[in-house]
């Protein structure tokens, strides 16, 4: 286990351990010397370094996604950690443990594809089951949607957070049809399980996350409606104006044409899914954005570009208020109620004076 991680560094802290280079960029100095901008990494996050002397000799040794030994020195520069390198190795792939480097769901993603195969194996619409199944059966789709990430860096960035984000959209899209119990939950579960589909595809993730070359050319929404069109074409009679819903669902589900959607959601299953599918994106990515925040001080994160908006770090911001002294409520007697006043009737009165005569 590597040891330190960047969310362990503190200011003016000697650093002598092993990231993994996201970023590389030779610069010029004012003098027009040359430095090194880098982006180094590791499973809890990023760190912003600069390396001033002896690039020359250092620059060519190693590339983006290597993996480089360091020592140096971290400071503050604008309210964020940046590390200052003295020295700078290239080390082998074999000389690292690749759990350390690359971030991964903390649910094993083999009970993760389980669950998604209950999902399928639970609905009712035996057409739609059956082209779930014909994906999931796919060994080479299995595998790579067990290890995907739902994002190269907004929401569910880790390997393993496509299918994550899937099941979680599936919670959702149970409790909703709960509430609307007109809505189509197997067509609304099929669009939860497809509509990221293609991501699998779309991203490399062997390294650092970045975007495949069918990924820059094509994107996920028309990688996946290929994926879905490859197994449709092996389910004869397979219903067409089911095949267009599945479609629409997929191609919709970013909302709005501005979003990336080739088609803005037209049913009610399409446009439930784009919320909740919005919805649980965005949770995910304001939680990551104050869990993983790099400002030292403030009650705020960092601009987000995907939320546009920084977030409250609310936990800070409630601790900086002295607590209070609770008053503790008086306990008092209740108060003890006068007893009813009675109103004599007629035949009471006669009562008491035939009483009163004995």
């Amino acid at each position: 286990m590597k040891s330190p991680y960047v969310n362990e560094l503190d200011a003016d802290q000697s650093v002598e351990t092993t990231f993994l280079v996201h970023s590389k960029e030779v610069r010029q100095k004012k003098s027009g010397e040359p430095y090194l901008s880098l982006v180094l990494a590791d499973r809890t996050g990023e760190l912003d370094a600069k390396m001033w002397d002896n690039v020359g000799k250092v620059a060519g040794t190693f590339d983006r996604d290597d993996f480089v030994r360091v020592r140096g020195l971290t400071q503050i520069y604008q309210n964020k950690p940046q590390l200052t390198i003295h020295n700078l190795v290239r080390v082998d792939d074999a000389g690292v443990d690749f759990s350390d480097f690359f971030p991964a769901s903390r649910r094993d993603p083999e009970q993760m594809f389980t669950e998604v195969r209950g999902i399928v194996g639970g609905m009712g619409n035996a057409w739609l089951k059956q082209l779930l199944d014909a994906l999931m059966d796919d060994p080479v789709i299995a595998a790579k949607y067990k290890q995907a990430p739902a994002a190269k860096s907004i929401h569910h960035a880790w390997l393993g957070g496509l299918i994550e984000h899937g099941l979680s959209l599936c919670e959702l899209c149970r409790l909703a049809a709960g509430h609307y119990p007109w809505i189509d939950l197997d067509l609304l579960l099929a669009g939860a399980i497809l509509h990221d589909i293609g991501k699998i595809d779309e991203l490399n993730y062997s390294r650092s996350f970045n975007y495949s070359d069918n990924g820059q050319l094509l994107g996920h929404i028309v990688i996946g409606l290929r994926m879905i069109a490859d197994k449709l074409a092996l389910i004869p009679g397979f219903p067409p104006k089911l095949r267009t819903l599945v479609e629409h669902m997929v191609i919709s589900h970013h909302g709005e044409l501005e979003f990336g959607s080739p088609k803005v959601p037209l049913f009610a299953e399409a446009l439930l899914l784009h919320h909740l599918d919005n919805m649980d994106s965005k949770m995910e990515c304001i939680r990551a954005l104050v869990a993983k925040d790099t400002q030292v001080d403030g009650n705020w994160t960092a601009w987000n570009h995907a939320l546009e908006r920084p977030a409250l770090k609310m936990a800070r911001y409630l601790a900086e208020e002295k607590p209070t002294q609770v008053p503790t409520p008086k306990t008092e007697e209740p108060a003890r109620r006068p007893a009813p006043r009675v109103q004599n009737s007629l035949f009471s009165e006669k009562l008491k004076g035939a009483l009163e005569n004995d």
